[in-house]
């Protein structure tokens, strides 16, 4: 049985760091190699990069931020902003990411997928599903950093996406997105059952219990976490002895 990881989340924007509530990041919190260098230290098993502004200004990913980082980076590093093409793919594990997160042109070129995965192996495609809630409940794929409703339900375009070939999902709440009051369970549940590829979850992260309630409801196989790193005393190191002591398998 494969470990549960333990993964923050650093969302870039312009020229450092930010965080915010419901995927309105407009608060700053550091430097991206600053934080990269702290979390080298930590026991962090793997790390996501987010370039947030990337697709809503219509640009391409920073292929030499990225360059810079990578070298700085010395556990394995997702990706993700502004990739729309298997050239920002072949560029983007060039520069040293080790895997590639993709969302909006996910749903808009579907086929990048497969030819994505087709070059570059599934385990270097990671699709990222960010997911708000209708008025009624029920849940809805968006895109373009929460702006854009797609109409689709996140387990199917989940299932729809491992058939294409993508090796893990980044399942993200934009609702519980920076309030640190508990990831969407019931969200994660869904999808993780749908599909035998890992989940990520994430959003909504405030504390060692919440990724225990995620973990122990669900078949995720990793808590993503920003907020809870950025804002508190609580460490991945931490929570991983934490969860260890209930009895989930974790890299100690």
């Amino acid at each position: 049985m494969l470990k549960t990881r333990i993964i923050p989340t650093l969302l870039f924007k312009g020229v450092g760091l930010v965080k915010g509530r419901a995927f309105d990041s407009g608060r700053r919190v550091g430097a991206a190699l600053q934080s990269i260098r702290v979390y080298n230290l930590r026991e962090v098993d793997e790390l996501v990069f987010l370039d947030i502004a990337a697709t809503p200004a219509g640009g391409r990913p920073n292929f030499r931020e990225i360059d810079e980082l990578a070298d700085n980076c010395f556990m394995p590093m997702t990706v993700g902003g502004g990739v729309k093409s298997v050239e920002d793919i072949r560029d983007l594990l060039a520069v040293g990411a080790d895997k590639v997160a993709i969302n909006t042109a996910a749903v808009e070129t579907p086929e990048l997928i497969r030819h994505g995965a087709a070059e570059f192996g599934a385990q270097c495609i990671v699709v990222s599903i960010d997911v708000k809630r209708r008025a009624d409940g029920t849940p809805e794929v968006v895109t373009r950093c929460g702006q854009n409703r797609t109409g689709r339900d996140p387990v199917a375009w989940a299932q729809e996406m491992e058939r294409l070939g993508a090796g893990e999902i980044l399942l993200t709440s934009v609702e519980r997105d920076g309030t640190m009051s508990g990831y969407d369970v019931d969200l994660v549940r869904d999808v993780a059952a749908a599909v035998s590829i890992p989940v990520i979850a994430s959003g909504g992260c405030g504390s060692y219990r919440h990724m225990a309630d995620v973990l122990s409801g669900t078949r995720a196989g990793a808590v993503a976490a920003a907020s809870i790193f950025h804002f508190t005393e609580q460490t991945p190191r931490e929570a991983k002895r934490y969860l260890a002591e209930r009895g989930f398998r974790v890299r100690l």
